[in-house]
């Protein structure tokens, strides 16, 4: 497997994500201490205890954990509803992802270190954090919202529980889908195969798939998206669009570690990242057309 380190690509990753995130978190946490101070502390202190947890399961280093604790907060914030329910929010994605994913990462762990590719036992750093989770902060951010309820192109009546929440909850259901397909695929999935050819190689090349590790990502985007939609009160388009999402962002991750990855031009944090944007983009691609269809583009 082709290993360059390609370190700018993952610091850029984070500078992307961690200066508007915290930024977001202080505008975030100063509106609702005035409005709902309740909402404030359920926030911070549910991603404070989910911080402590991932470091004390060796999930995250410090920093890792740090980055999520930023990203689970602002995503709390970002889907808070009047009357404010805790467990209604982006926090249950986000913690449906870090268990699927440690169970996961867990499982078969004697086999991958024999293998040479386990997941190093300090856990994920900040840009392979935010390379994961940032691009749903992002999407979901109050910005974005602003932005989209004055686009003159966008379908007003769809704001909210359509294309906003698609866009972070499919990233989310990618970023699940792309760590519980690899994890499975290396210890249940047997000989893998590139997507690009097709021709048979080691587990953990980049770029290569397995019946096995497809299904199981596939399903693990579908967990991740019904855990979403309940949460984030959405429907069955919100469903149907996030799952779409997850599902082409896993694809796509494995063209982009066939290719640009194996070839070295871009490193796992950069693939991933990229995966996460191509699950948001495709979600709403979905929508879109769905509202074309209905002839409520627009409305």
């Amino acid at each position: 497997m082709t290993q360059t380190p390609l370190k700018w690509q993952s610091k850029t990753v984070l500078l992307a994500v961690l200066p508007y995130v915290c930024a977001a978190l202080v505008v975030q946490v100063h509106f609702w201490i005035l409005q709902d101070w309740a909402v404030a502390v359920w926030a911070l202190g549910l991603s404070a205890l989910l911080g402590v947890v991932v470091l004390a399961l060796h999930a995250a280093t410090q920093g890792g954990a740090a980055t999520g604790f930023a990203i689970s907060a602002s995503v709390m914030f970002s889907t808070a509803t009047v009357p404010y329910e805790p467990w209604r929010t982006g926090m249950m994605p986000i913690l449906a992802v870090a268990l699927l994913t440690h169970l996961a990462t867990r499982l078969g762990r004697a086999r991958k270190e024999e293998l040479g590719i386990a997941e190093a036992k300090t856990g994920r750093k900040a840009a392979q954090v935010a390379a994961n989770l940032g691009l749903a902060a992002l999407a979901m951010s109050p910005v974005v919202q602003v932005l989209l309820a004055d686009a003159d192109w966008f379908p007003k009546s769809w704001l909210g529980t359509g294309v906003i929440f698609a866009m972070g909850l499919a990233a989310l259901a990618e970023a699940a889908a792309d760590t519980v397909s690899s994890e499975i695929g290396q210890v249940l999935g047997g000989t893998p195969r590139m997507i690009t050819t097709l021709r048979a190689v080691e587990p953990g090349t980049d770029g290569a798939i397995s019946v096995m590790g497809t299904l199981a990502g596939a399903g693990a985007a579908i967990v991740i998206a019904a855990v979403g939609t309940w949460a984030l009160h959405g429907d069955r388009l919100l469903f149907a669009a996030s799952v779409a999402g997850g599902v082409f962002g896993l694809f796509f991750d494995s063209v982009l570690g066939a290719t640009l990855e194996l070839r070295g031009k871009l490193n796992n944090d950069a693939v991933n990242f990229l995966s996460t944007v191509s699950a948001a983009g495709f979600a709403v691609g979905v929508l879109m057309g769905i509202a074309v269809v209905r002839g409520v583009w627009g409305r």
